[in-house]
């Protein structure tokens, strides 16, 4: 095999159509959009718009509530959290806070709070202040005889 030898499959590739390029194309003076009108000039998308139809999206039912602001949290898992602990970065000893979690970088930012997941093997026993927790999480911790302090 050598390089000058190497193709694409039969079909794999396909020349684009030419539009715009005289009578003899078939595609040529208004290149297939037909005669005027919005959709014939460029830069148009009209997303949705059925002309005049009553487009899908609101012939779909609608179902239960959508909260127009929901609460944001943010996540952390209780693995990371022993990985920070095993690195010397957090003190098991002491009690975890959000602050204590922000001002180390684990988590950039709260939000409307910061809520412990059950990812990952915890292995030494914590007390925490914290936003909300996972059962699974909790379980976690108490089986280690940690603190779980809800705010």
């Amino acid at each position: 095999m050598r390089l000058n030898t190497l193709a694409d499959n039969v079909g794999a590739t396909k020349k684009s159509k030419r539009v715009g390029r005289g009578p003899g194309s078939g595609l040529g003076k208004t290149a297939g959009r037909g005669i005027k009108g919005q959709k014939s000039r460029s830069g148009v998308a009209i997303n949705a718009y059925e002309g005049g139809q009553m487009p899908l999206y609101m012939r779909l039912p609608k179902r239960g509530f959508n909260n127009p602001n929901p609460k944001k949290y943010a996540e952390i898992n209780v693995g990371c959290i022993q990985t920070f602990i095993d690195k010397g970065r957090i003190d098991g000893k002491s009690e975890i806070t959000e602050e204590v979690l922000v001002n180390l970088g684990i988590i950039r930012r709260k939000w409307d709070g910061v809520r412990l997941l059950g990812k990952g093997d915890l292995k030494t026993k914590i007390n925490i202040s914290i936003t909300g927790i996972s059962k699974k999480a909790q379980d976690a911790i108490e089986k280690l005889g940690g603190k779980v302090t809800l705010l």
